[in-house]
């Protein structure tokens, strides 16, 4: 699980009797395994209290398939609805985002010639804003 070899195992059992010391390890050793049993206690009851309420045998060993198998199914249908409305609403967008460039480009096409015929026919003049 940690992959860890016997080289590591003696390095920590020498740091461990450095900092601890030969007297206090044994307490310490007792200390972590009921933890370590505490711990592994409640995993367990997690466990048969999950297969009690679902009725069938539950294998924690891939949380990811666990959830997805007990708890995604019911909610599939409504994920995929999800998709396929954000699907439908991106292609309107995108559709409406392509008429709007297009009328962009026929304004910028256009701009010329409107300038054009503005420069020729002079700027307006208003004497009473003078």
């Amino acid at each position: 699980m940690f992959d860890v070899g016997p080289a590591e195992i003696t390095v920590l059992a020498v740091l461990a009797v450095i900092i601890f010391g030969p007297e206090r390890l044994p307490e310490l050793a007792r200390k972590a395994a009921r933890i370590v049993r505490f711990l592994r206690g409640i995993a367990n009851n997690a466990q048969e209290s999950l297969s009690r309420e679902l009725g069938t045998e539950v294998d924690l060993s891939n949380p990811k398939a666990f959830v997805k198998s007990y708890l995604l199914n019911d909610i599939q249908p409504v994920i995929d609805d999800v998709k396929k409305d954000l699907q439908e609403v991106e292609n309107e967008v995108r559709a409406e985002f392509a008429q709007v460039r297009g009328n962009l480009e026929a304004l910028d096409q256009a701009r010329p010639a409107a300038v054009a015929d503005a420069v020729r026919a002079g700027a307006p003049f208003d004497p009473e804003a003078t």
